[in-house]
């Protein structure tokens, strides 16, 4: 049975400070999924990508994309 990485979050917060003892097998299926992602060269470009649209919008506006998908208020 593979693990979901969700798996790893509910046994962090189920066991509380004994996690780095009892989840050693959730955060292994975790740090597998993560690498699965970070050596996908599709997955890469994708975030490059994303990364660089945000820099440039940054650039452009001076507001960071944080800032800028918060929502202006509607009353003032």
């Amino acid at each position: 049975m593979a693990l979901d990485p969700a798996d790893f979050t509910k046994c962090c917060k189920d066991t509380g400070v004994l996690m780095v003892i009892k989840c050693r097998k959730e955060n292994s299926a975790l740090k597998e999924c993560l690498t699965t992602y970070y050596t996908d060269p599709a997955f890469y470009e994708e975030c490059k990508m994303e990364y660089l649209k945000e820099r440039e919008e940054f650039r452009r506006t001076g507001i960071p994309a944080k800032k800028r998908l918060q929502k202006l208020p509607t009353s003032m």
